[in-house]
């Protein structure tokens, strides 16, 4: 993706509204991770939308907690936390003030010399960005300042596939994707290791 091209990134408005409207507006845009000297760039390709409080798949279903603060806070700021002890998921918090709706980046694409680069599942996001605990809270409407943000597209996905969540018991439709990252028919699912060097573009 040429430098002088680069997309506008997103304002705190675009993620102050519901979740499964950010989850889905999401897709095809720039996730931007600055490592030191060096800036990483993934298109997101699959999210999950939660609806906060009300939601018993959200882990503000039970209020409140040290762990879950950052998504009673203000939209645009990031929530990370560790399942299992050992993998990392990262979610962009959305919605009004002190409604805890989020949305989990799920999936995303490389570009430029890594463009057939899959990262299939939440997980193997953060492990390929460097995304952990210490990008708990940070805002993600901070570009120039920030370690994480979010540029818009240079065009919306053509096709978008909407399935039920990912392990939970909810099947309310609030899993969004791009088939195989908009080049070809839907996939399996498939897992994929990241590969070895950087993803800068």
């Amino acid at each position: 993706m040429p430098r002088s091209v680069r997309p506008s990134p997103l304002p705190r408005a675009f993620f102050a509204r519901p979740s499964p409207v950010v989850a889905r507006e999401l897709l095809g845009c720039w996730l931007c991770r600055r490592l030191g000297h060096r800036t990483l760039r993934v298109r997101v390709v699959e999210t999950e939308a939660y609806l906060g409080a009300g939601d018993p798949a959200s882990h503000a279903f039970r209020g409140r907690t040290e762990r879950n603060a950052p998504m009673f806070g203000i939209a645009g700021v990031a929530y990370v936390y560790l399942i299992y002890g050992m993998h990392h998921c990262f979610n962009v918090v959305t919605g009004a003030d002190r409604d805890p709706q989020a949305v989990l980046l799920r999936g995303a694409a490389g570009s430029g010399v890594e463009a057939s680069l899959r990262l299939r599942g939440p997980a193997l996001l953060c492990r390929a960005l460097a995304i952990d605990l210490s990008c708990n809270g940070i805002d993600l409407c901070g570009p120039g300042r920030g370690l994480i943000w979010f540029e818009g597209p240079q065009s919306p996905p053509v096709q978008v596939l909407t399935t039920a969540r990912v392990g939970v018991r909810d099947q309310s439709p609030m899993r969004f994707a791009v088939p195989d990252g908009g080049e070809g028919p839907v996939p399996g699912i498939q897992r994929e290791r990241a590969p070895k060097g950087s993803l800068i573009d």
